[in-house]
């Protein structure tokens, strides 16, 4: 499902190390995969090479078989509807309802108002929103929110969730909320790629650890843990 090899990015700046440095690593179709490392340790530029905002100066990257060499411009747009990203700081429109927050993700893809009418609500339960489809993001609580962004992420059925740093805003409470919904969105078939700073949640999930430090992947531990 997503595979780098030997992926190296370099931003150019002169003295300075690679962002990421041959990097190769192999998740697996419906697998639930967590991404660690401290601050700069080249997650964001990962993350930024998956969603084709960078390009890699070297190595090659494959997803949902499409071989990211082979990309022209014109098909980012498509590639991008089979990656769902969910981001720390919701990115809500304020002037729109939960209902149509999300079918802005089905208008910009071209759906019809009889499709985007069967398929949003789905979604809305699916993430246990119902009856709150008529509020505006200033009138829910950050869980909330942050279930509306996951829900326009995964509206137009993804095969591929990044979730980055979903919890971060969160309390411990609803952060546990959003971690079990990532995990049911997973149970239904969707590859999941977590990143979190929260050792509690790394280690109370036990699935695949992924550390990367300095640019390279440095353990990669299936039921792993993490230290801050």
């Amino acid at each position: 499902m997503i595979l780098l090899d030997r992926v190296t990015k370099n931003y150019g700046v002169k003295d300075t190390k690679p962002a990421l440095n041959r990097v190769t690593l192999h998740i697996e179709p419906r697998e639930f995969a967590i991404l660690v490392g401290t601050s700069g340790a080249g997650k964001s530029t990962l993350l930024k090479l998956l969603t084709c905002e960078e390009k890699p100066t070297s190595g090659k990257i494959v997803v949902g078989g499409i071989d990211y060499d082979d990309l022209t411009n014109n098909q980012i747009p498509l590639l991008r509807r089979k990656i769902g990203v969910v981001f720390q700081d919701f990115k809500l429109l304020p002037q729109r309802t939960v209902f149509e927050n999300i079918a802005f993700a089905l208008e910009i893809a071209g759906m019809t108002n009889r499709e985007i009418k069967t398929t949003v609500p789905k979604v809305i339960k699916l993430v246990g929103l119902e009856g709150k489809e008529k509020q505006f993001p200033r009138q829910l609580s950050g869980g909330e929110q942050q279930r509306v962004a996951i829900a326009r992420a995964v509206v137009r059925q993804p095969k591929i969730l990044i979730a980055d740093e979903p919890t971060g805003n969160l309390d411990p409470r609803h952060s546990w909320e959003i971690i079990k919904l990532l995990e049911k969105i997973n149970r239904y078939g969707t590859t999941v790629l977590l990143t979190t700073h929260n050792a509690e949640i790394v280690n109370k999930l036990k699935r695949r650890v992924i550390t990367i430090d300095g640019g390279k992947v440095t353990s990669d531990q299936v039921s792993g843990s993490y230290r801050q």
